[in-house]
């Protein structure tokens, strides 16, 4: 088994539907090829941002498929297989090696509320159970439960878990993390808007929504931070902030979606229980477009 090293930008894809609703595999080519072009290092398909939870293990398997051929090995391909059922995790994890990926990013487990204990048992079942690499993917407010730091650092002992994505925004935890990992294991920010002040305190790189739109600025950012250059890192930080709290304006991906189609990068299309944008926000999201250059001309 060959472990990814994870660092830099990864983009958490979003899933192209076409005017039927179904998925739009041709679009999910193009879009990865389009990261990938634009200097992004890791693609993380179907995980929340690609509305994993609506897709038939058939439509997850194309998808899946469809990323690593166009990364043909150029990046790492990290798919998103987590639930709140181990055994359901373990057995989409599963799917998602057959299709050929370098990894798993697997949420801590949400409704049921597991124990700390509960969490560690869970990701070493999935370790334990997957022949690739496993990030775990802390985020409170999705789960409604929080991995402590120091259930993450005994997490991070497993063999073949090379990664935490932070999305806690805790950054007393996220210190405690950086500080205790072991060696080559990486700490991924989950926060956009929070991700250049985290990369300076020592994070390895972020898995980012706002690189759906901006791919080229967003990894020229977090690139110049890991090269040091903070100062012009900033500048890009706060030229694409309002873009970055835009994208979390209603629940992502709602705007995230809406803002590509803007762009005449996908079709304007999601899947019950998510709904269109808002009029009021629509007009907000599409200002900061323009004010951006990013509309469609």
């Amino acid at each position: 088994m060959t472990l990814p090293e994870l660092s830099g930008v990864g983009t958490a894809l979003v899933t192209p539907f076409d005017a039927q609703g179904q998925v739009d595999i041709a679009a999910v080519r193009r879009l990865a090829a389009r990261q990938i072009e634009n200097g992004v290092d890791i693609l993380i398909p179907c995980g929340t941002t690609g509305e994993a939870v609506t897709l038939d293990d058939t439509e997850y398997a194309a998808i899946l498929t469809a990323v690593v051929e166009t990364a043909d090995g150029r990046v790492p391909v990290v798919a998103g297989a987590g639930s709140n059922s181990t055994e359901k995790t373990i057995a989409t994890a599963k799917t998602a090696v057959r299709c050929g990926v370098d990894a798993v990013l697997i949420v801590g487990p949400y409704y049921n509320k597991p124990t700390q204990e509960g969490y560690v048992q869970h990701f070493r079942a999935v370790a334990e159970a997957v022949d690739c690499g496993v990030v775990a993917y802390n985020v409170p407010g999705r789960t409604g439960g929080n991995m402590t730091a120091e259930t993450q650092l005994r997490i991070a002992e497993m063999e073949n878990v090379i990664a935490t994505k932070e999305a806690s925004g805790n950054f007393s935890q996220i210190y405690d993390i950086i500080r205790g990992k072991p060696e080559g294991f990486s700490v991924l920010s989950g926060d956009d808007d929070l991700a250049l002040a985290q990369m300076a305190i020592g994070m390895d790189g972020v898995i980012s929504v706002a690189s759906n739109e901006i791919p080229a600025e967003f990894s020229r950012m977090i690139h110049l931070a890991m090269e040091g250059k903070f100062d012009q890192a900033r500048d890009l930080h706060y030229q694409y902030l309002d873009l970055l709290r835009g994208n979390f304006m209603e629940s992502s991906p709602i705007p995230v979606k809406t803002a590509m189609a803007m762009m005449g990068l996908i079709e304007e299309r999601f899947r019950l229980p998510l709904v269109p944008i808002s009029e009021q926000n629509r007009k907000k999201l599409e200002q900061i477009l323009r004010s951006l250059d990013l509309l469609r001309s």
